[in-house]
């Protein structure tokens, strides 16, 4: 790190010098300067050190990388802290598992998402596993038009129960077959759900709205595909292992 520091020190110092040789009015004593610092002396050296010293062009582009990652990070914490209330209390979410419970986990999702489909059993054996975790469910379709129409229709079957919603939600992501509107609509009324109804709800325009602000928040969390979590104040951006997941979870109630 030292020598990184001492690096970092030259480079600056070379900077400097083209900056003023770049910006300098052109009067008699500044041709007087540059006549003693040629700017393509300078560049020459420059390039020379970098070229013995490869290893600083790497070092600092690691370091810009953590301190961009810290800065996200940061950002991030903001924005859960501040939206704290709308990721695990919207009345538009629907909540499963333990209603009561002492840890909140929401989770991003695609029905069309393969990652989301093989991680949902998952989660659903950690919900069972733990007993006391809350499960919000946020509609992010970013897979296209059949991704939205599953979006759609899960969040208008919810008018014929909640209870309603998460059986059709474990059979969207259970099923096996690509989701077209047809299959949605036959998974809808295997389920239980009165397909006519649910037709006449999808076209609801808070629905829109809706999956309209869970974009947003995936958005303002800097989320980068779908499956996402959050698990206490903690954001997981993809699947993990029930253990992975399940000490997350602890670690999260050690905080609350």
């Amino acid at each position: 790190m030292a020598s990184f520091r001492n690096h970092a020190a030259i480079l600056a110092g070379f900077a400097a010098v083209l900056s003023c040789l770049g910006s300098a009015p052109l009067s008699a004593a500044n041709d007087k300067n540059v006549s003693r610092l040629d700017t393509k002396a300078v560049e020459k050296i420059i390039r020379d050190y970098l070229l013995k010293n490869p290893k600083i062009v790497v070092d600092a582009m690691e370091a810009h990388q953590r301190n961009a990652a810290a800065q996200e990070e940061l950002a991030v914490q903001r924005t859960i802290k501040a939206r704290r209330k709308e990721l695990r209390h919207d009345p538009d979410s629907v909540v499963g598992g333990n209603f009561l419970g002492d840890v909140t986990l929401v989770e991003f999702f695609d029905y069309r998402c393969g990652v989301c489909k093989r991680v949902h059993p998952i989660v659903n054996q950690l919900v069972k596993r733990d007993g006391k975790i809350r499960r919000v469910y946020k509609e992010w379709p970013i897979l296209g038009a059949p991704s939205v129409f599953a979006a759609r229709a899960a969040i208008a079957s919810r008018k014929q129960g909640d209870d309603k919603y998460l059986e059709f939600h474990n059979s969207m992501m259970s099923a096996r077959q690509s989701l077209t509107p047809d299959i949605i609509i036959k998974l809808a009324t295997s389920t239980g759900l009165d397909p006519a109804r649910l037709k006449s709800d999808m076209r609801a325009p808070e629905i829109d709205k809706i999956i309209q602000r869970n974009y947003e928040l995936a958005q303002s969390l800097k989320l980068n595909g779908t499956p996402s979590f959050l698990i206490g104040d903690t954001l997981l951006k993809g699947a993990r292992d029930a253990d992975t997941m399940l000490n997350l979870v602890r670690e999260a109630r050690k905080k609350s």
